[in-house]
């Protein structure tokens, strides 16, 4: 891992980032974030480390955070979606022709994907959380027996 981007800024080291340390650094600091982490090369306020050259680009944290502003200052092979859609149709366009390789979020948080589905499910039928548990362990008592 050579940089991380998060909503007080972001850090590069062209070394690495020792992410358990970066863990309790952010746990200790009073904002709870990374700016301010002094293990690195490069401090910046804005998601500037994102534009640093990289094999592997892992966009975690919201929708559309890859989009026509930004996606041709990256500088990545490989486009992981880790979030729930991070990727704008234009900014697929735009890697495209970059030759990046996308690899979609239903492949790479194909577990994240799943249970964001069934929550809407849930949600569009007023499913209350309690009435999902029950069902759960009604289940799991016809399986034991």
């Amino acid at each position: 891992m050579i940089g991380v981007a998060e909503h007080d800024g972001s850090i590069y080291n062209e070394n690495g980032i020792d992410p358990d340390d970066l863990h309790d650094f952010k746990k200790h600091s009073h904002n709870k974030g990374i700016y301010g982490y002094p293990k690195i090369t490069k401090n910046y306020m804005d998601e500037s480390a994102i534009y640093h050259e990289c094999d592997i680009l892992i966009p975690a944290a919201m929708e559309k955070s890859i989009n026509k502003k930004n996606a041709d200052k990256l500088n990545c092979r490989i486009l992981a979606e880790g979030a729930n859609g991070p990727t704008t149709p234009i900014a697929e366009e735009i890697l495209a022709k970059k030759k990046v390789l996308i690899v979609p979020d239903v492949l790479t948080n194909s577990g994240g994907v799943t249970c964001s589905y069934f929550e809407w499910l849930k949600n569009l039928k007023h499913v209350r959380p309690d009435r999902m548990m029950r069902k759960v362990k009604i289940i799991s008592l016809k399986i034991k027996i």
